[in-house]
């Protein structure tokens, strides 16, 4: 069996349909797989079994990542298409059975959702492919000394959704000093390496935290959330990351909405924490004062997250 699996652009959104792709797998033991989708998501299905091709997509003029794509496929024919960007590309093949990303009229949670979409009952999680050869190449990093390991994601891919980097370290420091909930436990802090800069200033608050924004391919990225005892940070792919890896996973919310982008509650323990304005009137501040884009987590203090960690903690694994 031939399946053609078409998935999203950004990293959070393609973790989430990971889910989709192992259930399918499940269903048909032996299958080939053709994955296309954004290039940087390309490391997260380098593992998957069966896989034939990951096919990048990098966003072109008039829609033409499109024909692109249909010129490397279109000689072959599929026994399944799956398009979650909801594409017509899929009648334009010689294919069995095409189904793409609409409105299924579910609401909640976007896992949920791909699930209705797709047929799959029950929700498929999502879940991430990780070789060997990726767990030993974080081995220097991981550096298992018994001490626990708190990780920490302070970037997004939209400054609104960024918490203040100077309460991350106040929460690290809470969390780390004797008494704390994680005392003695190392810091690391993860993220794009086009992001690094960014995130100098916690560097700089925090000398003793390590780095992790070198790593780039994400089955590193996530052998490393895989080892972590907890992982704290704002609503982007790494938190999905971090979750789908089996981390204790705290997300952090503000202009997004947590039930529908929120750390999948299916993958235990995850949680997240959201600001005191609820996040449509984040957008409607917005529209009056553009400059509150670099406010919008401000309302959100470092002793609900603490709290939110501890009780996530208690939870364990």
């Amino acid at each position: 069996m031939r399946i053609l699996f078409i998935t999203a652009t950004r990293l959070g959104d393609a973790v989430l349909s990971t889910g989709v792709l192992g259930a399918l797998l499940a269903a048909h033991p032996g299958a080939r797989v053709t994955v296309a989708g954004g290039p940087v998501v390309a490391s997260l299905f380098a593992d998957v079994p069966g896989l034939d091709a990951f096919i990048p997509m990098p966003k072109q003029k008039r829609g033409g990542h499109w024909f692109s794509l249909w010129k490397r496929v279109v000689g072959r024919r599929w026994d399944r298409v799956i398009d979650l960007r909801g594409s017509l590309i899929g009648y334009c093949l010689r294919a069995g059975r095409v189904q793409r990303w609409g409105t299924s009229g579910t609401h909640g949670h976007r896992v949920e959702q791909l699930a209705a979409c797709f047929g799959f009952d029950p929700i498929p999680a999502p879940r991430l492919w990780i070789g060997e050869e990726s767990r030993q190449a974080v081995q220097a990093l991981l550096k298992p000394d018994g001490r626990p390991l708190l990780v920490l994601g302070p970037t997004a891919n939209f400054i609104g959704k960024q918490w203040p980097l100077d309460r991350f370290a106040d929460l690290a420091r809470a969390l780390t000093q004797p008494g704390g909930a994680l005392a003695g436990a190392r810091v690391l802090l993860v993220g794009a390496p086009t992001e690094r800069p960014a995130a100098e200033p916690l560097f700089a608050a925090l000398p003793e935290a390590e780095d992790g924004f070198g790593l780039g391919d994400l089955r590193r990225v996530g052998a490393v959330l895989a080892a972590a005892t907890l992982y704290i940070g704002n609503d982007s792919g790494l938190m999905h990351l971090a979750a789908a890896a089996g981390a204790p996973t705290l997300g952090l919310f503000g202009p997004s909405p947590p039930d529908l982008y929120g750390p999948w509650p299916g993958l235990e323990p995850t949680a997240f924490v959201t600001t005191d304005r609820p996040y449509p009137a984040h957008w409607e501040r917005l529209k009056q004062y553009p400059g509150f884009v670099h406010q919008m987590m401000d309302d959100l203090p470092v002793a609900r997250v603490l709290t939110a960690a501890q009780d996530l903690l208690a939870r364990g694994r």
